[in-house]
């Protein structure tokens, strides 16, 4: 088993640099007896699990009932989920417990963690225990599955994953003139409708500034954001943000407030979603996550519908990378410890289990066999804004772009990047100028950041 004694140096340099900013079935599957009494350990104790997460609010009150449920059906495990603030911060109170017995069993971990711990070499690939039991993965998700893998193996076990929409108001679309079934596809199209849409105070269009809706527009263009086939071949070693595809975006994006048919509130996405509820603006982006919740503001005031992210109308074959978060096992724990971890990660993504998550909060099922349990089917019926949001999934074309950057600085490389969308959108710099900027301090950060894993 790994243990962290040899790597504490490194795991220290990696914290330091690493410090990371604020951004993005109910019922257990049947486990054998011979996987109890392995995971078991003490026949009169159940094992520990501690599962450090990130879900707070109505969606925390999901993750405790399934951890219930869990533990209710299965009482030789013991789950104890513990809620630790935001993506960053739950990170960060990671990187501070490494090479300790602080840290928990298995931890959530926004996507764009994912290169950090890989190389904090503190974790045990959810693959060793795929292989060890031929545990089936064919039903979860090509594109979801495809962002943790890494050199053909799965690091860490998909569990909440969402994308980013179109959303748009269809009553405005009416009595703007525009066809309510048919929403804009590309950068073209939404810069007229824009135009179209802003009258009797509403305004077109509104994107909050954000810099996982810049990593989309790459993805949905077929575009790398970094060198080294987006740090997948190799560690990355350049930002290719200040490409072609980046200066496009910024265009477009400037060039819609320039003509008072976008408007700027900020990088704050709960702004945009609010603006939009209320009837101030006409289109916005946001995760499908958001879904529900974007549909129940506006019930009673117009009709929400949903498109694909626009892209550039001479863009490339791409589509969307997968948002959200994915479980990973710490690897100094005792092994019964881990086993008991594994037998939780595997009811989480059950089909039953992806279900009720699904319904429940609005991410992604994981499996596709999810899609087979009726509690979907009706909810579909009932939001069927969210088939724009699979259909979205289903049609990415499978390549370096779409499968996601990956980059051990990803977290400060987002805020640059709003840092730069930002100049852009305030007149104080080209979006070339923003762009090259931006991409030489990137650059500069994955550079110091790859001397301390090599």
């Amino acid at each position: 088993m790994k243990r962290f004694g040899k790597k504490t140096f490194t795991l220290a340099l990696l914290a330091c640099l690493m410090i990371v900013s604020t951004a993005c079935g109910n019922s257990s599957s049947p486990k054998s007896s011979e996987t109890a009494d392995t995971a078991s350990g003490d026949a009169n104790e159940p094992v520990k699990v501690v599962w450090w997460h990130s879900m707070s609010g109505d969606v925390g009150k999901v993750v405790d009932k399934l951890i219930s449920d869990f533990n209710a059906a299965n009482p030789d495990i013991q789950v104890e989920g513990v809620y630790q603030g935001t993506y960053d911060e739950s990170l960060n109170k990671l990187k501070a417990s490494l090479g300790s017995d602080n840290s928990p069993t298995m931890i959530q971990v926004y996507e764009i963690g994912s290169r950090f711990m890989m190389d904090s070499k503190a974790i045990k690939p959810v693959q060793d225990f795929i292989d060890a039991e031929q545990y089936d993965i064919s039903s979860l998700e090509p594109n979801i599955k495809n962002y943790y893998t890494f050199d053909d193996k799965l690091y860490s076990m998909p569990f909440n994953s969402s994308n980013p929409i179109l959303y748009y108001n269809k009553d405005a679309f009416e009595a703007a003139g525009l066809d309510p079934e048919n929403p804009p596809k590309t950068y073209e199209e939404v810069a007229e409708a824009a135009k179209q849409l802003t009258k009797d105070g509403m305004t077109g269009a509104s994107f909050a500034i954000y810099g996982w809706f810049m990593e989309q527009f790459f993805a949905n263009q077929g575009a790398e954001l970094l060198n080294n086939g987006n740090g997948r071949h190799s560690l990355a070693t350049a930002s290719q943000v200040n490409s072609k595809a980046g200066v496009e975006t910024l265009e477009w994006w400037k060039g819609m407030l320039d003509d008072k048919s976008l408007l700027n509130l900020g990088r704050k996405t709960d702004d945009t979603k609010k603006a939009f509820a209320a009837g101030q603006v006409a289109m916005m982006l946001d995760s499908t996550a958001s879904l529900r919740g974007i549909v129940s503001a506006s019930e009673g005031k117009f009709e929400v519908g949903t498109a694909f992210l626009p892209k550039p109308s001479n863009a490339g074959k791409g589509g969307v990378v997968i948002g959200g978060a994915s479980l990973w096992l710490l690897d100094n724990k005792p092994e019964a410890e881990q086993k008991a971890a594994w037998e939780f990660m595997k009811y989480l993504a059950d089909p039953k289990t992806q279900a009720y998550w699904h319904v429940n909060t609005g991410y992604f099922p994981v499996t596709t066999k999810a899609y087979d349990e009726p509690v979907v089917k009706e909810n579909l019926e009932k939001y069927s804004q969210f088939q724009t949001a699979i259909d979205q999934l289903h049609q990415t074309e499978p390549n370096l772009a779409t499968q996601g950057a990956v980059m051990g600085v990803f977290p400060e490389a987002r805020q640059i990047t709003e840092t730069a969308i930002e100049e852009v959108l305030n007149g104080q710099k080209s979006p070339q100028e923003a762009l090259d900027k931006a991409a030489e301090e990137i650059t500069s950060k994955i550079e110091m950041y790859n001397k301390t894993v090599k």
